[in-house]
């Protein structure tokens, strides 16, 4: 990883032993987000995703807000994409990787306000941890425009079509703790309470669960949120959960807590799932 000191577009990244720490780090524009910062993130997620060392992911803000969306030019020259900028733009964020397809866990410490893209990347992590009293939007609609980054599939999984109709069409400004209310957020803490709740779960993570388990369970999570058959569902989960309990950190698992002492897992995060995974059908 970069040296920590260094920010690159926009972006600063850390390791605290098994936890990544990201920084959007441009807080004299409010961490609003650039192409470039939008690269970059994504980049260090990846990397550290990547690197079996790390078993959780935090991204915060420097400074009052966590992020003010993209950071829009006068003309709103941001979003009037000319066929070239299009075309590079789709295929920029068609190569992206995706924080849902990632084995490593991803705590947004959303220290202050956030909206517009600042409010939808961190729909796409896993947990979020925002300041009670910052202000929250999808202000899409508010700027000529419509929800973006996959919100319009997502957020009504998270808090339901009526809450997501409404947030969504008036784009209205809410508080971390109605975030927290509707669950769309974790928690909702004082702001000053924000980024080290978020360490605190990383470290509860990195310590106490397997990162085999960690990592396929969230893999199996957003895979079922696009199966429509709830007994195919059941019937793959239970046939993970046998395939699971044949590795040797099940056995860990068990014995450290009867023991009661720190597991010492072994199984890489990125463990394959087995090629096949016949269900009910099984022999």
């Amino acid at each position: 990883m970069s040296d920590p000191a260094v920010v690159v577009d926009g972006i600063r990244a850390e390791r605290h032993g098994p936890v990544g720490l990201i920084w959007l780090a441009r807080p004299d524009r409010g961490n609003g987000f650039t192409t470039g910062m939008q690269i970059e993130l994504h980049r260090q997620l990846a990397e550290l995703d990547d690197d079996e060392a790390i078993r959780a992911i935090i991204v915060t803000g420097e400074g009052k807000l966590f992020s003010a969306g993209a950071d829009m030019e006068p003309g709103g020259s941001n979003f009037a994409f000319d066929k070239k900028r299009h075309r590079e733009a789709k295929a920029e964020i068609a190569a992206r990787p995706r924080p849902w397809r990632m084995r490593t866990p991803i705590i947004g410490a959303l220290n202050g306000s956030a909206v517009g893209l600042g409010l939808t990347f961190p729909l796409q992590w896993d947990i979020r941890i925002v300041n009670e009293s910052a202000k929250y939007g999808f202000v899409f609609t508010r700027r000529g425009l419509i929800p973006e980054q996959n919100s319009l599939w997502l957020l009504p999984r998270l808090v339901g079509l009526s809450t997501a109709t409404e947030l969504l069409l008036t784009g209205r400004l809410f508080s971390g703790a109605e975030a927290a209310r509707m669950g769309l957020a974790t928690e909702a803490v004082p702001g000053e309470r924000v980024l080290d709740r978020a360490l605190a779960i990383a470290a509860d993570i990195a310590t106490n669960t397997a990162p085999s388990a960690v990592g396929v369970t969230k893999q199996l999570l957003y895979d079922m949120l696009a199966e429509a058959d709830r007994e195919t569902a059941f019937g793959t989960e239970w046939e993970v959960f046998r395939w699971m309990g044949r590795q040797p950190d099940s056995a860990e698992g068990v014995a450290s807590f009867l023991e009661k002492r720190t597991p010492n897992f072994a199984v890489p995060k990125d463990i394959p799932l087995p090629d096949e995974l016949d269900g009910w059908e099984a022999s």
